[in-house]
């Protein structure tokens, strides 16, 4: 359909604030309006034949005046694209309740209006924040027993127009609004439907009672929460903070000081009052300074315990990160079990003693690298920054080597270790002088 030819057809897919229009006068769109209200509507279809631009005229008026009318219009229209207006803040006041409609001109020919659309203009924020109580949580400065959801209830604080209220652990809040689909179609996201950061009130300037599980499972806990109205406007926000005891679980190797290079095998055991609370159902192991360090889950048995075997082969020690989840959602904070190696070698030497002047120029000595941990294959040594050289071990995983220096005065030699499995080993330094 072009400009000058056709006959043009009523505006489709009607929208105000990005949010679908209501037809219902009884059951209107609350909208903040303050920079004026944006409207959409698309004219025509995309599939057209004539495709050239087209104007999509917008009228508004209060239900209360109907002879008070605001028009606008969105000249050079695509067709089949929704055609974006705004009608300005002062044709608004707050509180009133709005009808709207869009016709299609082209060529000097005008559709029919649309049906109308009805919008209640709401510029008013909630004038306090909510209150926040805890039944199972107090806000006092006593340590609580974690294990539970904290059950809080949330109340509008007498502002009337409450719909809901937005909530957050951190006291960031995500943006309420809409996404933009084909054809600039916006598909407004309800935000209660986001049981995460949102709970609608049970009543208008009612309350509203929630069961969470913070984002740890101790310390001190603050939770952040605003009320909004109808046309999802914030109060100021207010905060609730308590404090909850650790629930970290206990992890025990089966041997007290395992060995690098050990396959362990580690028990964890639920914090008792969390167990006792609700059955804790897995653990997540976190494992850190490993070869291939990695976030593992490990099912529990009736009991709360469960068993996990890893292998211990960091170069300077392993650590274990351990939370509890239990049935009811609870995650624990972390319990913690670490260890520290000492896998560099011992090196010495027949000549060129440690720290000391020795030898001189052109007399050989030799090195021997001995290991500290088992499966050693092989050592790489440097003197003074020179090239690194490689050599194997021998039968009892040590390495000797001759060597002769070219000039006197200070020197150091780096060795590290390489075992079996191609695990380098933490290098140490041997520190000498030559006469």
């Amino acid at each position: 359909m072009s400009a000058a030819s056709g006959t043009p057809t009523t505006p489709t897919q009607l929208f105000n604030g990005n949010q679908s229009c209501s037809t219902d006068e009884t059951a209107p769109t609350y909208l903040w309006a303050r920079e004026g209200l944006t409207v959409m509507g698309i004219p025509g279809s995309p599939e057209s034949t004539d495709n050239g631009p087209v104007t999509v005229r917008y009228q508004v008026w209060p239900i209360t005046d109907p002879t008070r009318i605001t028009t606008v219009s969105r000249d050079h229209a695509a067709l089949g694209f929704e055609a974006t207006a705004v009608f300005p803040a002062d044709a608004f006041t707050d509180g009133q309740t709005y009808a709207w409609q869009a016709q299609m001109v082209a060529g000097g020919t005008a559709s029919d209006w649309s049906a109308e659309c009805y919008v209640t203009i709401d510029n008013t924020a909630p004038s306090k924040p909510p209150t926040i109580s805890s039944s199972n949580y107090p806000d006092n400065d006593e340590w609580n027993q974690g294990g539970e959801p904290v059950q809080v209830t949330l109340d509008a604080n007498g502002v009337d127009d409450v719909a809901g209220f937005e909530f957050s652990w951190t006291g960031d809040f995500p943006v309420i609004g809409a996404s933009i689909g084909a054809y600039g179609v916006p598909h407004f996201e309800d935000p209660y439907e986001n049981s995460k950061y949102f709970k609608r009130a049970d009543t208008l300037g009612g309350s509203a009672t929630l069961n969470l599980v913070p984002p740890r499972g101790a310390g001190v806990l603050t939770l952040w929460v605003r009320s909004l109205d109808r046309a999802y406007a914030a109060s100021a926000r207010t905060s609730y903070t308590f404090l909850v005891k650790s629930t970290a679980p206990k992890v025990t190797p089966a041997k007290p000081a395992p060995a690098f290079g050990e396959r362990t095998t580690f028990t964890l055991e639920p914090d008792p009052a969390v167990q006792a609370t609700s059955q804790v159902v897995s653990y997540s192991v976190r494992t850190t300074g490993g070869q291939s360090d990695k976030t593992i889950t490990v099912k529990a048995s009736a009991n709360g315990t469960a068993k996990v075997t890893l292998p211990l082969d960091g170069a300077y020690g392993n650590s274990l990160d351990v939370k509890s989840t239990s049935k009811n959602g609870w995650v624990s904070d972390s319990g913690w079990w670490g260890t520290s190696f000492d896998t560099t070698a011992t090196v010495s030497s027949d000549v060129y003693t440690e720290y000391e002047s020795s030898g001189g120029v052109g007399v050989p000595g030799i090195f021997t690298f001995a290991p500290k941990v088992k499966g050693v294959a092989s050592y790489t040594y440097s003197f003074n920054g020179d090239p690194e050289v490689t050599v194997k071990a021998g039968a009892h995983h040590e390495a000797r080597i001759n060597w002769s220096p070219s000039q006197n005065g200070y020197y150091y030699l780096e060795v590290y270790a390489t075992t079996r499995d191609g695990i380098q080993l933490v290098p140490c330094d041997y520190i000498f002088f030559v006469n």
